[in-house]
């Protein structure tokens, strides 16, 4: 997951099939073409209670079905589970397995979880360390066979423990993976590690010291993955399956790759434009099981939240409660624990991840102090747009939401001409300062632009600028599943001289100074 993801754009559009698909039916999408009707329970909140988290000026806050939002965002299909009181209090399918079709999506429907696998991959280390097999402070190269950590010129006697590879501390590189279409062949994980044919991304090597950064690493779990495989001798899939996902009675749940048609009632895969894609099988491989290769069912995720909750509480002995604890306590400098990744505080801590695959996105999130929770699942490229509003709904309906809505303004005057310009992160705040941004917004410089009434900011590599909305004259904000703040520093001699860029939820701050253009005959 990436910047561009948390600002509100989802996958390159290069990286997506562009199919049209004349048979599409989102026009007529209904409650009853989903087979679904007026909602009690916890999901009755899904029935009106979808909201943006950034209302634009003058606006009254709007409310939404969730059929209306999947209708706006070409979703095709939905799963949601509501956890209470630490159990699994309602699950539903919304909509349908594939466009065009009357293939309902249901409880037990699989879908491609992304980077949610990491939080199921982590929990098996858990268990594994429990077990004795694995100790999450040693070196991890005494677990390695088939392949050793590489040194370099910054890091010549790497050692790296499971507990960083899992915080995302452990300074190793690859940030995530691109998906493998049907005919692609698979690599094997050596030739993922090393950047070697047929993997698609770049080697996994050392960015900084171990212990040192924040830095979301899907390649650091990918040789956490490595680890599970070289300690016990099997395939992640089976380890998982016999200490995770049996265990919980996720029977649905598998790391298999390529998955195979025969296990049925399968969410099919969806570009932006809400067009099948992945064809003619309908979903994408992922070679990074560890990382990103979970397919699991909305109803077999609300299990496994209920057991680390119950776990963390003492009420369950699927991890021991000590164990549990560390799963749910940052490791610093990062925003993670011991793959999940937190915030809030009291009774409104929760444990999260995000998962995005080029065609699958999906959230999961737990509150171990009141059981609350709840899993999102979604079979279009657009879902993580569509997640922030349900996850609104569902949070605004248990009173803990740490999200209320932005209420944004129409300045009185044209935003300043002088906010325009290139602006350089000082990287001497401390990581401990910037926190979560360290990684989400680790971008050495930006760009902003004024035109007209419009302050936009583009970043290294995005396609095109992001429209900021005015919260004062000198503050702005944007929302994707996360909300920025951008605030312009003008001293006292009258000149912009810096950016500031915050994430509230996270307690995330980072400084941006803006270049200084030469006088002029300088």
């Amino acid at each position: 997951m990436d910047v561009q993801a948390f600002l509100g754009s989802s996958v390159s559009p290069a990286r997506r099939s562009r199919r049209w698909w004349p048979s599409l039916a989102f026009v007529g999408l209904s409650l009853a073409a989903a087979g679904v009707t007026a909602t009690d329970g916890p999901l009755a909140a899904l029935d009106h209670g979808l909201r943006p988290t950034v209302v634009a000026p003058g606006e009254h806050i709007p409310r939404w079905s969730i059929e209306e939002r999947m209708r706006f965002h070409k979703v095709p299909g939905v799963a949601v589970a509501v956890l209470k009181n630490g159990r699994v209090a309602q699950v539903r399918g919304y909509g349908v397995k594939q466009a065009g079709t009357s293939d309902r999506v249901d409880a037990d429907t699989l879908f491609s979880v992304g980077s949610i696998s990491k939080v199921v991959t982590a929990t098996t280390t858990l268990r594994l360390a429990a077990q004795g097999t694995l100790d999450l402070d040693r070196d991890v190269d005494a677990y390695l066979k088939r392949w050793k950590l590489p040194a370099s010129p910054a890091v010549p006697h790497p050692e790296v423990s499971l507990r960083m590879l899992m915080s995302h501390t452990s300074g190793l590189g690859v940030h995530g993976f691109a998906d493998y279409q049907p005919a692609d062949p698979l690599p094997t994980l050596v030739q993922v590690l090393d950047g070697q044919r047929p993997a698609k991304g770049e080697a996994v090597r050392f960015k900084a010291a171990p212990g040192s950064v924040d830095d979301y690493s899907g390649g650091g779990v990918t040789v956490e993955q490595m680890a599970i495989e070289d300690a016990t001798g099997r395939p992640l899939a089976d380890v998982a399956r016999d200490l995770v996902l049996t265990p919980l009675g996720m029977r649905r749940s598998t790391y298999e790759s390529p998955l195979s048609a025969t296990r049925g009632n399968i969410a099919k895969a969806h570009d932006a434009s809400g067009a099948p894609t992945a064809l003619p099988r309908g979903w994408e491989s992922f070679a990074e099981a560890g990382a990103s290769g979970l397919w699991t069912s909305a109803n077999d995720l609300g299990r496994f939240i209920a057991a680390i909750i119950g776990s963390y509480r003492g009420t369950d002995s699927f991890l021991p409660q000590p164990l549990a604890t560390d799963m749910l306590t940052e490791v610093s400098p990062g925003p993670f624990g011991l793959g999940p990744r937190l915030g809030g505080e009291g009774r409104g801590r929760y444990f999260f991840h995000l998962g995005a695959n080029e065609s699958y996105l999906a959230l999961l999130q737990g509150y171990p102090e009141t059981g609350d929770g709840y899993v999102i699942l979604t079979n279009g490229a657009n879902g993580l747009a569509l997640i922030a509003e349900v996850r609104n709904a569902l949070d605004d309906a248990t009173g803990l939401s740490a999200r209320p809505p932005v209420m944004t303004i129409k300045p009185r005057v044209p935003p300043a001409p002088d906010f325009a310009g290139t602006y350089r992160l000082d990287a001497s705040v401390p990581i401990d300062v910037r926190r979560a941004l360290a990684d989400s917004f680790e971008h050495a410089s930006l760009d902003v632009t004024v035109k007209g009434d419009d302050v936009s900011l583009t970043l290294p590599g995005q396609e095109k600028p992001v429209v900021l909305q005015a919260l004062g004259p000198a503050q702005f904000v944007q929302s994707g599943i996360y909300v920025f703040r951008f605030e312009f520093r003008r001293d006292a001699f009258g000149k912009v001289r810096g950016l500031t860029v915050s994430m509230p939820e996270t307690e995330s701050v980072a400084y941006y100074t803006k270049d200084v253009a030469p006088e002029p005959g300088a």
